[in-house]
C-alpha cells in the first residue's frame, strides 16, 4: 500500500490547483481522476478560451444555503492573486464583457499552467483511475483500479453532476453522505429553460435571434433580477440572462421579461402614433429585432387587441397593452434543459458541516473543494475563482498541519 500526506480526487480546476500548492508546500500528494483527460471542464468553458475569473468578484455574487459561507476563502485569494499567477507564466488575456477575463490564446493556456505548478510541486497524478472504496481508520485507504493508498488527509474536488458527456458523476456526494455529512438536493444552474411545445409554438421561428432584456423571477427579498442578452431557442430561452436567472428559478413560479430595458415604451408609440401612418410592426423594428417585432404583433388577436394595423390606427388602449406586455413579459418554464446543458450545479456539501476557513468537514481529515461545495457562483468566471479560493483556502490549511513541512519557496499570497 502506496502512503501520502495527502489524496485529491479529481483533477479540474480545483483539485489541480489545490495538487499544485500543497506539493509545492512540501506535502506528498496524489492527484486521481478517472478520466484520462484533466480539466476537460476548463477546456470546454468561454468558448474555448476559458472565463477564468472576474476581476469585480464578491461574495453576492453566489449563492448557498449559507451565503457568508465562501466571504472567507475569496477575500483570502483574490481574482489578482490568480491573474499574477497567469503574469508568472507569461499567459496573456484579456477583460471581455463586465470584469470577465480570458485567455488571449486558448484555455490550454490555464490547464498547463495548473500542471506546471502540480510538476514543480513534484505531484503524483493517476488519470483513468477509478477509486472503488474509502474506508477511514485513523488514516484514510483508499481503493483505487490501481492500488490501494493510505493518506492522512482526503480532498474531495469531483465538481457537481452537470455536463455529463465529460465524465461527471455524483461520487462527491456519495463520500459526504458515507461519512455522514449533509448535502443540499443538488440541480441544474446556469442552465437554458424549456417551455411546452404548444405554447412555445409562435416562439419557434425565432431561434437563434438575442437581444439585450431585463429578467427576474421570486418577489420581496427572493426577488432576483439581471440584465444580461436574451436568445431564443427552439425549445425555449437561453443566453446570459436566462442561465443567470436560472439559478434563482423555483419551478412552478413564472420570470418575467422586459425585451425593452432603455426604452419608455408607450409615450414612444403613442408619439409615433401621432406621426407615422407605418404599421406597428415596423415601429417596433426600429426598437426591436424585425422578426421579433412580426412574432409580436402577430399575437394580437389572441390578446383581444389588434396590432396588426397602422399605428396611427391603434387605439390608445391597445398600444397601452401592447407595450405592457413588450415590458412585462410574464411566462412559466415548463423546465430546464437539465444537467446536460447547465454549465454548473447548484446545491451540494452543506456547508454547516464544513469549516469556511480551512474547507474541513466535520469528519476529521475529509475536504470538499469548488463545485461539489453548496457555493454556486453568477455566469461569468466566478465558478472558477471559488475553485481557486476554496482550493487556495483547503491547501494553505493541509500545509499548517502538524507533521507537514513547509517549504519555504511556498507563497502565502498565492
Amino acid at each position: 500500500m502506496q502512503e501520502f500526506d495527502l489524496v485529491i480526487v479529481g483533477a479540474g480546476a480545483a483539485g489541480l490547483f489545490c495538487a499544485g500548492i500543497a506539493g509545492q508546500a512540501g506535502l506528498k500528494v496524489l492527484l486521481i481522476d478517472h478520466s484520462d483527460k484533466v480539466a476537460e471542464k476548463i477546456r470546454i468553458s468561454g468558448g474555448g478560451r476559458c472565463n477564468f475569473t472576474n476581476k469585480d468578484t464578491s461574495p453576492d455574487n453566489f449563492l448557498s444555503d449559507n451565503a457568508n459561507f465562501c466571504r472567507s476563502a475569496l477575500s483570502r485569494y483574490t481574482p489578482r492573486h490568480f491573474t499574477d499567477l497567469l503574469q508568472r507564466h507569461n499567459v496573456p488575456f484579456h477583460e471581455k464583457h463586465k470584469g470577465q477575463l480570458f485567455c488571449d490564446r486558448s484555455a490550454q493556456d490555464i490547464i498547463d499552467v495548473l500542471l506546471a505548478e502540480c510538476q514543480v510541486g513534484q505531484v503524483t497524478r493517476w488519470h483513468a483511475c477509478r477509486v472503488n472504496q474509502v474506508r477511514f481508520a485513523g488514516d484514510y485507504e483508499i481503493e483505487t483500479s490501481q492500488t490501494n493508498v493510505r493518506a492522512r488527509a482526503l480532498v474531495i474536488a469531483t465538481g457537481g453532476l452537470s455536463i455529463p458527456k465529460i465524465g461527471a458523476t455524483d461520487f462527491g456526494y456519495q463520500i459526504a453522505r458515507q461519512f455522514g455529512l449533509r448535502v443540499v438536493t443538488p440541480h441544474p444552474a446556469l442552465v437554458p429553460m424549456s417551455f411546452d411545445a404548444q405554447s412555445w409554438a409562435p416562439y419557434t421561428q425565432l431561434a437563434g435571434l438575442s437581444l439585450p432584456v431585463a429578467i427576474e423571477t421570486g418577489s420581496g427579498k427572493s426577488r432576483k433580477s439581471f440584465r444580461e442578452d436574451l436568445l431564443f431557442t427552439h425549445r425555449g430561452l437561453s443566453g446570459p440572462a436566462v442561465l443567470q436567472i436560472s439559478s434563482y428559478w423555483q419551478p412552478g413560479t413564472p420570470i418575467r421579461i422586459n425585451l425593452l430595458p432603455d426604452t419608455d415604451l408607450l409615450p414612444t408609440l403613442l408619439r409615433a402614433k401621432a406621426s407615422s401612418r407605418r404599421l406597428i410592426a415596423n415601429e417596433l423594428a426600429t426598437l426591436l429585432p424585425a422578426r421579433l417585432a412580426d412574432t409580436w404583433v402577430a399575437q394580437g388577436a389572441s390578446a383581444s387587441h389588434n396590432w396588426q394595423r397602422p399605428i396611427n390606427e391603434a387605439s390608445d388602449k391597445a398600444l397601452a397593452a401592447l407595450a405592457q406586455r413588450l415590458v412585462n413579459w410574464e411566462l412559466t418554464p415548463t423546465g430546464t434543459e437539465g444537467y446536460q446543458k447547465a454549465e454548473v450545479t447548484a446545491g451540494g456539501v452543506d456547508t454547516r458541516d464544513l469549516s469556511s476557513q480551512t474547507m474541513e468537514s466535520k469528519q476529521a481529515g475529509l475536504y470538499f473543494i469548488g463545485e461539489v461545495v453548496d457555493v454556486t457562483g453568477w455566469l461569468g468566471g466566478y465558478n472558477f475563482q471559488w475553485a481557486w479560493a476554496s482550493a487556495h483556502a483547503c491547501a494553505l490549511s493541509l500545509a499548517r498541519k502538524p507533521g507537514a513541512t513547509r517549504n519555504p519557496s511556498t507563497q502565502e499570497s498565492q
